[in-house]
């Protein structure tokens, strides 16, 4: 009986080989493979945003989003690259790699080159590392030459040096109150971690410094929220009441949208705008891991919103966290890593002096919402020209709308520079002390400065809200008692009330 042949097996795009052989990888080289294409698209975006100045996220969240698989292998390619980048274009440019039919893989190159040149040289698995390793002594000759060239013996010499503080930083962590209270998070996280409450923030928890929680079950479900001491200090200093309406001029990544809808406890609005159509993508992924239900997320500019129209003159609270040069968090976000870090004069470029006028112009376009009572301006910037310039800048159309400085968190050390009055109500977090540089100023609308009709507007919006609040109530009784009679009572079920 003639044997019938067995159809062969089919190979998944893990099990074939890259470059289309017959053999299999290995598990380390198919590894190792997809780890250099995550990295290389990575690289992609994160360049992209330097280039535009406008980054869709941090180096990290980044590698850390949920379609990185092998984030750890990702995380040391892209950063290890961005250090030696300057090295490894001048090299490619040398042995003329970078021409038209690869041009588009550019970032693959050089990730590939990386690898050849400073790290574990890489396998044959792909047609990109065919040809970098074809041309090996090619691209270490180069090396040698530029070495050479730039007079200098080690590639360290070629690098950007950056100072770094060797303090450890502590973890902190956000509950998210609108999925988890925060007694419950602390017993859950304390199987695990050493676990205080911070005295500054609400709900915010502080972790040991080498605490890694990007795959733990509460992050990944929106429980928690991981997010620095500084930026939680942010919502928490605008202080928003449940039933408000609320705007977030500048939302995205939207960690702090969401923790302005725990703050009010998923009740009132919260109209979140962002420009950038990359980043509210972003901003709509936060906002629905949070289940923060009372956030609307608009695509458009915080500048064009008209103050006049109907949902915006409900607003009474303003959160404006514009495009800054994020110099407070660069270390931790890895900035210094991007072309564009050492590219800066950090003290006098024509970016910050720019980066300040849209910041004036946001912050005065916020003070045009008649119903709004408290606004407050922030930055993750250490520049004077970013925070203290811009608030006095502002002052004088601030007192003619009856707003005026107020305290942000009396109980922090650190305040503001000494170059205009009310500095003392300013919030400054050092760099090096606190880990980030933050910079936080509250504007508070005096009650005698509200707009004409602003107080009758409100006595009849808490007249609608307990009127509404007391026909649910009877209605519920209404029901109640009546399907509570009818169980006791089943003869009297259909006859009608007199």
């Amino acid at each position: 009986m003639a044997r019938k042949d067995r159809p062969a097996k089919k190979q998944t795009a893990a099990s074939r080989k890259p470059n289309g052989g017959d053999k299999p990888l290995r598990g380390a080289e198919r590894s190792a493979y997809f780890a250099r294409r995550e990295a290389a698209k990575v690289l992609r975006t994160v360049l992209e945003g330097d280039a535009r100045r406008r980054a869709v996220g941090s180096i990290k969240s980044l590698v850390y989003s949920p379609s990185i698989r092998n984030k750890r292998a990702t995380f040391a390619l892209v950063c290890e690259t961005l250090k030696h980048l300057p090295v490894i274009k001048d090299v490619l440019r040398a042995t003329n790699v970078l021409n038209s039919k690869w041009k588009r893989q550019e970032e693959l190159l050089c990730v590939i080159a990386y690898d050849i040149l400073f790290g574990k040289e890489s396998s044959a698995t792909g047609d990109a590392e065919k040809l970098l390793l074809s041309r090996k002594d090619k691209l270490r000759s180069a090396l040698v030459h530029l070495l050479e060239k730039k007079r200098v013996k080690h590639i360290k010499e070629l690098m950007p040096q950056c100072k770094i503080s060797d303090m450890p930083k502590p973890r902190y962590v956000r509950v998210n109150t609108l999925k988890m209270d925060v007694e419950s998070a602390i017993l859950e996280l304390t199987k695990q971690y050493a676990v205080d409450k911070d005295d500054m923030v609400p709900g915010l928890l502080k972790l040991p410094p080498s605490t890694d929680l990007h795959k733990h079950p509460l992050v990944l479900n929106g429980s928690i929220f991981m997010q620095g001491r500084a930026s939680s200090m942010v919502a928490a200093a605008l202080e928003p009441k449940p039933g408000w309406w609320v705007l977030d001029a500048c939302s995205a990544p939207g960690n702090k949208t969401v923790h302005l809808a725990a703050i009010m406890k998923g009740k009132g609005k919260i109209i979140a705008c962002e420009l950038d159509k990359q980043r509210v993508k972003r901003l709509e992924a936060t906002v629905r891991l949070a289940g923060a239900t009372n956030v609307k997320v608009k695509h458009e500019d915080f500048l064009k919103l008209n103050p006049e129209e109907p949902h915006c003159s409900k607003i009474r609270a303003i959160l404006l966290d514009p495009s800054c040069s994020g110099s407070g968090t660069a270390i931790d976000r890895l900035d210094h890593l991007l072309p564009s870090y050492a590219a800066d004069d950090t003290g006098n470029s024509d970016r910050l002096m720019k980066l300040a006028a849209f910041q004036k112009k946001a912050l005065e376009h916020a003070f045009s919402f008649p119903a709004a009572e408290r606004i407050v301006y922030s930055t993750c910037s250490i520049h004077q020209i970013e925070n203290e310039d811009v608030v006095k800048s502002v002052l004088p159309l601030a007192a003619s709308h009856g707003f005026q400085l107020a305290p942000v968190h009396p109980q922090w050390p650190r305040r503001g520079l000494p170059v205009l009055d009310g500095s003392q109500h300013l919030l400054r977090t050092d760099l090096v002390e606190d880990g980030e540089g933050f910079f936080i100023a509250l504007f508070v609308r005096k009650a005698d400065k509200r707009p004409e009709g602003y107080a009758e507007r409100e006595t009849c919006e808490r007249y609608r809200s307990k009127r509404f609040l007391r026909k649910k109530m009877d209605f519920v009784n209404y029901f109640f008692n009546n399907r509570f009679r009818m169980l006791l009572y089943p003869q009297f079920r259909f006859k009608k009330q007199r």
